[in-house]
């Protein structure tokens, strides 16, 4: 039996709910994904028991899940099995956790929590600095890591994708200055060169644009674009905007696509 504030060796990141598991079943080598049938989330920790025990969480609430234990495997598995979510620790043998997020990145726009120590806050930020979406601390909940993957899948890949063809009312892209976002295709241009911006950052600019005048607060955003049930440092939406003004070359200053409302948050700059 494992106890849920005391868990035991080898699962010191996870705080585990009674449960019991046969330790011969866990020496099986896990399938390429559970036969759950569901979204694909792809575990990677070097900590077996946890790897294990995260994705048996993940499979129960409806998902199908795969392992990976070093960082060139969890690489090779993204890219050969396409998951919808990766749960991502920092500390992988091979490569890190930050090097993996990046190489991802150049194929795969799937949505990346990175798993960190709760005062390990460079690492975090340089993790969303090169495309993870979210992260959680070190010791978390099983159940609180399963709402956070609940909480990202919410966020449709396309707008509107999920209703019927006809039904579909196409906006049209919206432009600051030379910045153009099509909200359709979930593109971004700036001077008609393409800019590439993680789920999260467009999610983010796509708020943003859509209500120009008003001004957003970290909290309004983080509703908007993760979860109103998000738990967390509020900052994440600081880090992240910051990721966008640089890809869009824009800065404080000029704050020509994004301002800054100062004892609020942010809205649209004019362009």
């Amino acid at each position: 039996m494992f106890d849920e504030d005391r868990p035991p060796s080898g699962t010191a990141g996870l705080n585990l709910p009674n449960t019991e598991a046969r330790l011969d079943d866990m020496e099986k080598p896990a399938p390429v994904w559970s036969a759950s049938g569901g979204p694909r989330v792809l575990v990677v920790d070097d900590e077996r028991d946890i790897t294990r025990m995260v994705s048996a969480y993940v499979t129960k609430a409806g998902y199908s899940a795969s392992q990976a234990y070093t960082g060139p495997d969890a690489v090779s598995a993204a890219r050969r099995l396409d998951p919808d979510v990766v749960v991502l620790d920092l500390g992988l043998p091979g490569l890190d956790g930050v090097e993996v997020c990046r190489q991802i990145r150049t194929f795969s726009d799937c949505y990346i929590l990175m798993l960190t120590a709760r005062d390990d806050e460079v690492s975090r930020v340089v993790g969303l600095s090169v495309g993870a979406d979210d992260y959680i601390t070190k010791p978390f909940s099983a159940r609180e890591l399963v709402a956070r993957i609940q909480a990202v899948l919410r966020r449709p890949r396309n707008r509107g994708a999920a209703d019927p063809p006809n039904s579909v009312v196409e906006e049209p892209p919206r432009e600051f200055g030379d910045l153009t976002i099509n909200p359709a295709s979930r593109e971004v241009t700036v001077g008609g060169e393409p800019v590439h911006l993680t789920r999260t950052e467009f999610d983010i600019l796509d708020v943003l644009s859509a209500r120009p005048q008003f001004a957003f607060s970290r909290r309004q955003l983080l509703n908007d674009v993760w979860d109103t049930g998000w738990v967390g440092d509020e900052h994440i939406v600081d880090v992240h905007v910051g990721h966008i003004r640089r890809k869009l070359g824009d800065d404080t200053i000029l704050a020509r696509y994004i301002e800054t409302v100062r004892g609020v948050g942010y809205r649209m700059g004019k362009g």
